[in-house]
C-alpha cells in the first residue's frame, strides 16, 4: 500500500513533471491524432470522444511518472545497498 501512496504523491512531484509533461505532450499527441485525428476533422467529436482524448494524454504521463519514479526508488535501494557494503 505504501508504494501506491509514493506514486500517487509522485503523480505531481515537481522533478518528474516536467518530463512526464513532454512525454505526454508528444505521445498523447500522437496517439490523439491516429485515434481522433479524422473525427476530429470531421467535426464528429462527441464528449465520448473528447473523454477518451484526455486519456490518449493521461496515459503516457502516468506511464512515463511510474517509470520515473521505479527507476528513482531502485536507485536510492541500490545506493543504499552500497553504503551498507562499504561500511562493512
Amino acid at each position: 500500500m505504501k508504494s501506491l501512496k509514493d506514486y500517487a504523491a509522485a503523480l505531481f512531484d515537481k522533478t518528474l513533471m516536467p518530463t512526464a509533461l513532454k512525454v505526454a505532450l508528444i505521445v498523447g499527441s500522437l496517439l490523439f491524432a491516429i485515434n481522433h485525428g479524422s473525427a476530429l476533422i470531421q467535426g464528429q467529436m462527441t464528449r465520448e470522444r473528447w473523454m477518451s482524448g484526455l486519456l490518449t494524454y493521461l496515459v503516457p504521463y502516468s506511464v512515463s511518472i511510474h517509470g520515473q519514479h521505479s527507476n528513482r526508488s531502485r536507485q536510492s535501494v541500490s545506493q543504499s545497498n552500497q553504503l551498507a557494503s562499504n561500511s562493512k
